[in-house]
């Protein structure tokens, strides 16, 4: 099969595309034609070398892809050959074979086509985990997203008014029309604006019940000023810097959580359980109408350097999808 192979770590030029072996799918795994991937800051992190992936005889980034089963383990049960799925992967999406779990995989919403689809699975996962599973997004609530026209950033804004609560985002001037289009209720231009003075004006100084942030470092203070009583901030990046000191005086007569979550390094049960969830509890809201797919631009895995040099510039409103097949 032809991969992305990261022989040396490095910016945009180190990445490979060349041929390696087949996938052998173990006994409970599925082997899938991948159609497309999409791009996630984790894979600009782990080209750069700072963030690896699974061990393997290649070191193949991406991390979540759509595509069809074309072959099955021996006890595997749940997929058949010819199914159409979507995952998320602790790595090596970027190929045109990948193995995982069968339960990893989840089936596509019948409003999406199949190579759109690998825009849903790892940042839907994560801004519904963040939001939902674990800052307890209720109806009528408040939410505050950092990076809003991130992949990430489109899906919660999405997720949050399905949820029936508001959402405040912040993002660069020109990509604040982008957040408004997809349901934003206050937009914050966080070059130009205070987004705690923004929040506090918004909200009549109540403040926001679940900040889902991804940039660290000095949001955080401004983060937990801006939550209301009983509040919860779930940190799920660190785009801006991983330390970060604040005032715990600020905290504790809020009564405030301060929750940092990942998906990649979870546990194959826990993944499996999410995933499961997700099909039953999310998917149905793509087919509704409730939420989409955003997809900024694509590429061919060939240009795989190109699309990292789109991330990279920090321009794209949504999802960077690679096309494989």
């Amino acid at each position: 099969m032809r991969a992305v192979v990261l022989d040396e770590h490095g910016g945009p030029e180190v990445l490979q595309v060349r041929e390696v072996p087949d996938p052998v799918p173990g006994p409970e795994e599925v082997l899938v034609e991948v159609v497309a991937t999409a791009l996630n800051r984790a894979d600009l992190l782990q080209r750069k070398g700072f963030y690896p992936g699974p061990a393997a005889d290649h070191e193949i980034p991406g991390m979540e892809l759509a595509g069809w089963v074309v072959a099955t383990g021996e006890r595997a049960g749940f997929r058949s050959v010819g199914d159409e799925v979507m995952a998320i992967v602790s790595g090596g999406a970027d190929a045109e074979l990948v193995v995982l779990h069968e339960r990893q995989t989840m089936r596509i919403p019948d409003s999406v086509d199949l190579g759109d689809a690998a825009a849903i699975p790892e940042v839907f996962i994560t801004a519904w985990d963040a939001l939902v599973l674990q800052g307890g997004l209720r109806p009528g609530d408040v939410a505050l997203v950092h990076a809003g026209a991130s992949g990430v950033g489109t899906a919660a804004i999405q997720l949050a008014r399905s949820a029936g609560a508001q959402v405040a985002v912040t993002a660069s001037a020109g990509k604040l029309d982008g957040c408004r289009d997809l349901g934003a209720d206050l937009a914050v231009d966080y070059g130009a604006e205070d987004f705690v003075r923004a929040i506090a004006e918004w909200t009549d100084g109540r403040g926001v019940d679940v900040v889902l942030d991804v940039i660290g470092g000095d949001y955080l203070q401004r983060n937990v000023d801006s939550l209301a009583i009983g509040g919860r901030i779930v940190q799920v990046g660190v785009m801006g810097s991983g330390s970060a000191t604040f005032s715990l005086g600020a905290l504790l007569p809020k009564r405030a959580a301060l929750i940092g979550t990942v998906l990649r390094a979870r546990p194959l049960e826990e993944k499996i359980a999410i995933s499961r969830r997700f099909e039953r509890e999310v998917v149905p809201l793509f087919e509704s109408g409730d939420l989409r797919p955003v997809i900024d631009s694509r590429f061919a895995l060939d240009d795989i350097a190109a699309a990292h040099e789109r991330m990279e510039s920090n321009a794209n409103v949504g999802k960077i999808l690679v096309d494989v097949r």
